[in-house]
């Protein structure tokens, strides 16, 4: 006999991590969750609810840019040659932890045609720590920065110290305009909790 005011259904809208994935337009989720909703009020003569829906991904997913710069390179004849950068699984956990796919570009060439496919890997230690598998890139080097995108929904929010790293800054930009909204992390942050004896 519960009398519900309002119903929030939660999240979830897939968004474009890659040219592969082609997610549904919010309006047909919000056109499928109302209906439902409408015709379970309607059978059970229930009036129908406030209908909340939290898209958060599909808004800040495509806002949010991770920005590496590269390090080494490592070329093996007959292998996927590997390009380190200088951040990883600690501040991206997701290719590493459920597989999650993601696309890169150069930051000063965004539209450059890719000439090479790399494995693009993080710094941290650990064999999964790969952010891109066959990550098709332009020519490439060291000092190059590269960007993953679509990183906004769940890299900073996911971010650790992971093997005691400083997790990066977050800076907001618009209309050429930026601003610093999360410091760096520093070597002394790390630290600061730590009990001396």
């Amino acid at each position: 006999g519960y009398q519900c005011q309002v119903l929030n259904v939660g999240g979830g809208f897939g968004i474009s991590y890659t040219e592969a994935d082609t997610p549904l337009p919010a309006e047909e989720f919000v056109r499928a969750i109302v209906k439902e909703i409408k015709t379970y009020c309607s059978q059970h003569e229930m009036p129908v609810p406030q209908i909340w829906i939290e898209p958060g991904r599909a808004i800040v997913g495509p806002a949010g840019y991770s920005l590496y710069t590269i390090g080494s390179r490592k070329d093996l004849p007959g292998y996927t040659s590997y390009v380190a950068v200088d951040g990883g699984m600690g501040d991206n956990i997701r290719p590493a932890l459920y597989q999650a796919e993601y696309s890169a570009v150069l930051a000063d060439q965004p539209l450059a045609e890719p000439e090479e496919k790399v494995n693009l890997v993080g710094k941290y230690c650990e064999s999964g720590d790969i952010l891109i598998k066959n990550c098709p890139l332009p020519k490439n080097e060291p000092g190059d920065v590269v960007v993953l995108l679509s990183t906004g929904a769940y890299g900073y929010s996911m971010a650790s110290n992971y093997n005691r790293n400083p997790r990066p800054a977050v800076v907001f930009a618009e209309d050429g305009q930026d601003k610093l909204v999360i410091k760096r992390e520093s070597y002394d942050d790390l630290i600061k909790n730590d009990l001396k004896y």
